[in-house]
């Protein structure tokens, strides 16, 4: 689905562009017709690709999940609470998980710099398994899914900041093994 709202908006984008340029009719009046779009049936959706910009992302592959899923939810402050767009993510990774059952993956829960390194350990260790939890609730095998806490000590921004700390407090869904090349 994602696909095909980017395949969209690319075609949108374009024909904006073209509308906009400066390019003098046809000297023979006849009609331009744009080159036909074309149907890709995969496993899993149908896709919509004109032939000026396909997808290069291969299906089942880490940039699909890391594209077309999302790898991280977010976390408040002191918090491992899942907020609906948390849930919404996670329904994400738990259908292409379930869609590849062959894949394996490693919940990494994360914190801010504030804080002892013992809290944020434990703190780190809750996110991720409230989010690995989660994705067990909607059918992926607890047994495919690996957690871990970094706790303070792999912040993703750099700052001692609101923005940098916000960024920093999540739970990272990475695939350790399985996913096609």
């Amino acid at each position: 689905m994602h696909i095909l709202l980017k395949a969209s908006a690319a075609a949108a984008l374009l024909a904006a562009t073209a509308a906009c340029a400066s390019r003098p009719p046809p000297a023979d009046d006849t009609p331009v017709t744009p080159p036909p779009v074309r149907e890709t049936v995969t496993e899993t959706e149908t896709v919509r690709t004109d032939p000026v910009q396909q997808s290069t992302i291969t299906p089942g592959s880490l940039e699909d999940f890391r594209v077309n899923v999302g790898e991280r939810v977010y976390f408040d402050l002191d918090q491992y609470r899942l907020d609906s767009d948390d849930q919404e993510i996670l329904k994400r990774q738990a259908a292409w998980l379930n869609a590849y059952p062959n894949v394996r993956v490693l919940v990494a829960g994360n914190a801010d710099e504030r804080g002892t390194r013992e809290y944020n350990l434990a703190l780190g260790e809750r996110r991720a398994s409230a989010a690995k939890d989660y994705l067990v609730s909607l059918g992926v095998s607890a047994s495919r899914i690996d957690t871990v806490s970094y706790g303070k000590e792999r912040p993703i921004a750099g700052g001692s900041n609101e923005e940098s700390w916000a960024m920093n407090r999540n739970a990272w869904t990475q695939i350790v093994s399985g996913a096609t090349s």
